[in-house]
């Protein structure tokens, strides 16, 4: 090869995914002083590669688009380092907080701001962060957009925190109008009021009671406000639905779909890997809102994950220390009148941030799944959401240099060891997957790294110093 290639560092292997809508091949990928993709060339060239993947699964990383990473305000929660420690752990290089949890919630610019620079120096991989929608705060949104926000989350329902309380259709309609004048987005988490309530005389630690509390209709009829919305503002405000639990919904968003509304949706691993049938009694842990449904709901979705009509898959990593989960774990003091296991006071949110990966390709590899699908579901297709084409989400010349190296056949057991966020309170403690992650390379340095032993420059196989950065460039069109 003529070219010289010194000032590149060199990443290669046999088994390469460049996106969506490639094939598996070798290939050799240079990378310049920036972090960004020099040049791709289709062979495996071991000699001089800083890393070499071998017979392992190189391929973009993971954009987890759906993380509460609780900080500032909340990080005996969880916090930047121990996230973003988990994240690496897990293949994701890049991850876009959500804007509530943390104190104060990210529904000013100001706000905005503090979280940035408390994130300064704790970050191992690509952080950006969603902004909020609250009453009243529909004036802030453009300075939150300009400043770097990814655009914007709201609750139909109550959120569970005081500081971020629900929108109602006219306060939706305000805060819609001024995202017109931006072209930014809005995020609903879909459930909204219909009259459901916990039945009394029902056993609190039974996971049905707190089931029966959350019917499929309480996300119908949010989304159906949704695709109202949508359509009234219609192209100027791209519309996303998060975390969809009901496949009742399914109909109701093929159809917008196909009317070509400018809405997108997600789902999670959990409702993509759990049913509620499987549920043990007082596992809280278990808990989310809206919740994990039954088997037949699950291969509804997962039909709609293959299809297409779910555009993408995250973790909604919700994590809370263990009292508050009511759970008796981890040396947790409960309150003298708590009941423990209680599923209809404990707080909802499933942690899982950085464990995604082999979750998804576990249960998925039967359902027909291909490599291919992954990276669409989780990196292209999130990046994409985030505002981020033009950096994250694949292999490509000008792109960000962001990869994980991956064992897909390699048996991998969810031990304590391998959670490295704050809590490790999850309902995937012991579950046994296939596909292990070896390096995470975050634009050019390898953050995360199996082999590595503790060293000057490694400690328990993480890079001693974050490599991440703060995300606040342009969004790039998502239509």
């Amino acid at each position: 090869m003529s070219q010289n290639t010194s000032s590149y560092t060199v990443f290669t292997g046999k088994r390469v995914l460049l996106d969506s809508t490639s094939q598996v091949a070798p290939a050799t990928i240079y990378v310049d002083a920036a972090g960004k993709i020099a040049r791709i060339e289709p062979e495996y060239s071991p000699e001089g590669a800083s890393l070499d993947a071998g017979d392992r699964l190189l391929m973009p990383g993971v954009v987890d688009g759906h993380v509460h990473i609780n900080q500032p305000g909340r990080t005996q929660w969880e916090g930047v380092v121990t996230a973003s420690h988990a994240a690496a752990a897990g293949g994701v290089t890049t991850i876009v907080d959500m804007p509530l949890n943390c104190i104060p919630s990210t529904v000013t610019a100001d706000a905005y701001q503090q979280k940035r620079d408390s994130f300064r120096d704790g970050m191992w991989v690509d952080v950006g962060t969603w902004g909020g929608v609250v009453p009243g705060n529909a004036l802030d949104l453009a300075p939150m957009l300009d400043a770097g926000a990814r655009g914007f989350k709201c609750f139909l329902c109550d959120s569970g925190v005081a500081e971020f309380p629900p929108v109602d259709e006219q306060q939706l309609r305000e805060a819609m109008t001024e995202l017109k004048k931006k072209n930014g987005l809005i995020m609903f988490h879909a459930e909204m009021e219909t009259g459901a309530t916990v039945d009394t005389a029902s056993d609190p630690t039974a996971y049905t009671t707190f089931l029966d509390s959350r019917p499929p209709n309480m996300e119908v009829k949010a989304i159906d406000l949704v695709i109202k919305m949508c359509r009234e503002f219609a192209p100027h405000v791209p519309c996303h639905i998060v975390h969809l639990s009901a496949a009742d919904a399914l109909p109701a968003i093929r159809a917008a779909k196909a009317e070509g509304l400018p809405l997108t949706v997600e789902t999670c691993f959990h409702y993509l890997t759990i049913s509620a049938e499987e549920v043990p009694q007082r596992s809280t842990e278990y808990k989310c809102c809206p919740p994990i449904r039954g088997q037949a709901n699950r291969d509804q979705l997962w039909q709609a994950v293959l299809d297409g009509t779910i555009d993408f898959v995250v973790s909604d990593h919700s994590p809370c220390t263990p009292d508050l989960k009511l759970h008796g774990c981890c040396g947790a003091s409960l309150p003298a009148s708590a009941v423990e296991g209680d599923f209809v006071k404990a707080w909802g949110g499933i942690a899982s941030v950085g464990i995604g990966l082999p979750l998804l390709w576990t249960e998925g590899r039967h359902r027909g799944l291909s490599f291919q699908d992954i990276v669409r579901l989780i990196c292209e297709r999130t990046a994409i959401h985030a505002g981020l084409r033009d950096r994250k989400g694949r292999i490509a010349v000008g792109l960000d240099a962001d990869f994980v190296v991956w064992a897909p056949e390699e048996s991998n057991t969810i031990t304590a060891d391998k959670l490295h966020f704050r809590n490790k309170l999850t309902p995937y403690q012991e579950r046994e997957c296939v596909g292990l992650v070896h390096q995470t390379v975050v634009r050019g340095t390898t953050v995360f790294d199996v082999s590595k032993q503790d060293s000057a420059d490694w400690d328990n196989k993480f890079s001693k110093q974050p490599h991440g950065q703060w995300l606040d460039s342009p969004i790039t069109p998502r239509y």
